[in-house]
Parts: structure tokens; C-alpha cells; sequence
């Protein structure tokens, strides 16, 4: 039997995650708060930690840190549990090693199972690069949109959050099969990166704005960089909008798609 470690000090949502997931079969150990988490895990040793961000005591980016200095307990899987989706925190988590991240105000209990089924080894659920993925909710299209985001964590949180809003998503992790998406699926707007793997999203943006068949499809920049000459340049090559990723959450970026496309 799989033993799970939740570290989660909201003591109605702890409840409900381990009830769902000892109905599943799993052997669940809690803890409310980083230091009585990192004493549990040395004694349970279990084979995946659902851990919450802002805790008591030690906070979820405290516990990572001790894990990670610490060659077993580095060894066990995390998925995040966090009230926030700031991409800089997403990013941070990832540095330290986590697997999968889920933002609090957006997931079921079954989609954490379906993440620790995934990380344990027992399937792939993944939105892969250059997949496809059509809206749920009401059965029509609010409009395609194309995400070229390397980041793995922050580009599966977008697209939910987009699918779930009825839009379909098409995805790329770099600039060449961006601009390849672009040509197959026309996309009626474009999340871009600027800081890519092979082409970056500024040569990826001239491409765009030189070509007259998809000069007119709106370009966001959702980049790190925060340099106020970047945003000019961003702007310049014609995006409609340039977003820091430390200052948006992926509800505040759907919510500029859907403001954007009106």
C-alpha cells in the first residue's frame, strides 16, 4: 500500500483530502504544519507529500529546502497545494524539485488523484507540447488560443483555466513550433514567452507582425523579463499587452484574454 504524507494546515480542506484519498486505498498520514511535516515524513517515509505553501511554523518552500539538503528525504515526490498561482512561485517550486502544482481555488479532490496516480507512476494525464484541447464547459468555442510557454507547470495551469472558460488551446515550447502552430491552427490569439528555447519570442513576434496572414492575430507577452525596455520592444513589434509573470495569477491572465478578444 502507497503511503501519502498531506501537510496542509486548513484543517477542513486536510479532512477532505484524506478521506477521498484513503477511499482510494492509499495509507494517509497528516500533519499541520512544516515542522511536524518534516518529522513525519522521516518516520512514515512515504512515497509522495502533498504539501501546502503557507503554513505555521515552516512554510512549503522551508520544508523543500530541508528536503532537498537531505539526500532520502529528497528522494520522495511533492505536489504543491497552494492558495496561490503566482508564476514565480510556480517557478520557484519547480527549482526545488516539485512535481506537479495545483492551486487551491481550482481543483476537485479527484484531479488530486488523478496528479498523485500520475506521479506515482500509474499514468499520464499531461497536456502534451503541440496537443489540443477543446472547452468543457458549455460545448461551443470562446475562441482558439495558442500558448508558447516552456514552462510546463505554468502552461498546464493556463490551459485549464482557459478550457474552462470554453476556449481551445493549442500549445508549443519554443519559438519554431510556435510559429508552425500558428500556420496550422490560426489561432485568434497568442499567450507568448519571450525567453524560449531556439527562437525567442521577440523574433517569434516580428515573424508574426511581417507576415499579413497573422499580422492581425493579437499577441500577450507573459514573460519574466521586466526591464522597462523590454516591455517597449515587446510593445513596439506590436503585442497588445506585455505581462510580468510576478505580477499575474492565471485567473488575471485568462481575464486579459477574454478582455482582449471582446
Amino acid at each position: 500500500m502507497k503511503k501519502i504524507l498531506i501537510i496542509e494546515d486548513e484543517k477542513i480542506l486536510l479532512e477532505v483530502l484524506r478521506k477521498k484519498i484513503d477511499q482510494k486505498g492509499y495509507d494517509v498520514s497528516v500533519a499541520e504544519d512544516g515542522e511536524e511535516g518534516l518529522r513525519k515524513m522521516r518516520e512514515v517515509r512515504p512515497d509522495l507529500i502533498l504539501l501546502d505553501i503557507m503554513m505555521p511554523k515552516k512554510d512549503g518552500f522551508g520544508v523543500l529546502t530541508d528536503m532537498n539538503q537531505d539526500e532520502e528525504l529528497a528522494k520522495i515526490p511533492v505536489i504543491v497545494i497552494s492558495n496561490s498561482g503566482q508564476p514565480v512561485e510556480i517557478e520557484r517550486a519547480k527549482k526545488l524539485g516539485v512535481k506537479e502544482f495545483l492551486i487551491k481555488a481550482n481543483f476537485e479532490p479527484d484531479e488530486v488523484i488523478e496528479k498523485m496516480k500520475k506521479v506515482l507512476g500509474d499514468g499520464d494525464s499531461s497536456q502534451k507540447s503541440g496537443s489540443r484541447e477543446k472547452g468543457k464547459k458549455s460545448g461551443h468555442s470562446a475562441g482558439k488560443i495558442l500558448i508558447v510557454e516552456d514552462d510546463k507547470f505554468l502552461r498546464d495551469l493556463i490551459s485549464k483555466k482557459l478550457v474552462a472558460e470554453d476556449f481551445e488551446i493549442s500549445s508549443a515550447t519554443d519559438g519554431t513550433e510556435a510559429l508552425n502552430v500558428v500556420g496550422q491552427e490560426k489561432p485568434d490569439l497568442i499567450l507568448l514567452d519571450i525567453i524560449l528555447p531556439g527562437i525567442n519570442g521577440f523574433d517569434v513576434l516580428k515573424q508574426l507582425k511581417d507576415d499579413a496572414r497573422f499580422s492581425k492575430i493579437p499577441v500577450i507577452i507573459l514573460s519574466n523579463l521586466s526591464q522597462t525596455e523590454d516591455v517597449k520592444k515587446g510593445v513596439e513589434l506590436g503585442a497588445v499587452d506585455f505581462l510580468i509573470k510576478a505580477h499575474f495569477t492565471p485567473t488575471e491572465i485568462v481575464e486579459k484574454i477574454k478582455q482582449i478578444l471582446k
